[in-house]
């Protein structure tokens, strides 16, 4: 089973929970490992899932991607639901009134911007977990890849003195000052 596959027997046992609220899922919902649009890789306020309008969809279905970063199925079907209730009620409410509503009646908690599983749901979606196996996805580590320089004065250090200094990448790439104290400088 692909990850994929995985998400889609999710989704369609999930349906009658939806259908138990009156918040009935659209047909067309695919749901699959991938990005976010925007700070999926963000330190702060990550997006770990995203819900698509059908209207953005050529194939008219509520696009859902779930956050590579995840890997744990509890948490992953966790964001599915918070996802899943974008789709039943329309991604144009955003987080109020009837997302709030139904997400809430669902038993999710927390701020609607960033909710997660209440403990009746959790144990709900661990039975849900056991019964769809694991979530066969490793999760991707952005920390692996180091902080990236952003700024567009770069830090250049002295290995023996310390000394720091800023320069532009453009003159960096020609090459670096010596040190007063007679060491090379080198990006940091």
């Amino acid at each position: 089973m692909t990850r994929e596959e995985w998400l889609a027997a999710a989704v369609e046992a999930m349906r009658p929970w939806f259908e138990a609220e009156r918040a009935p899922l659209p047909e067309a919902v695919r749901a699959s490992c991938g990005w976010p649009s925007r700070k999926g890789l963000s330190a702060s306020r990550r997006r770990i899932g995203e819900c698509w309008d059908p209207k953005a969809s050529a194939a008219g279905a509520s696009e859902i991607f779930i956050s590579p970063c995840l890997a744990e199925p509890a948490r992953v079907l966790d964001v599915l639901v918070h996802e899943l209730v974008h789709a039943a009620v329309g991604v144009a409410h955003g987080h109020r009134g009837p997302f709030r509503r139904v997400a809430k009646a669902l038993g999710l908690e927390g701020r609607m911007t960033a909710t997660h599983a209440g403990p009746q749901l959790e144990a709900r979606l661990n039975t849900l977990a056991e019964t769809l196996g694991p979530y066969p996805h490793g999760a991707l580590d952005r920390s692996a890849f180091g902080r990236r320089q952003n700024t567009r004065m770069h830090k250049a250090i002295c290995p023996a003195c310390g000394f720091t200094m800023r320069v532009a990448a453009k003159w960096a790439g020609y090459g670096l000052p010596v040190c007063a104290c007679g060491e090379q400088i080198a990006l940091a």
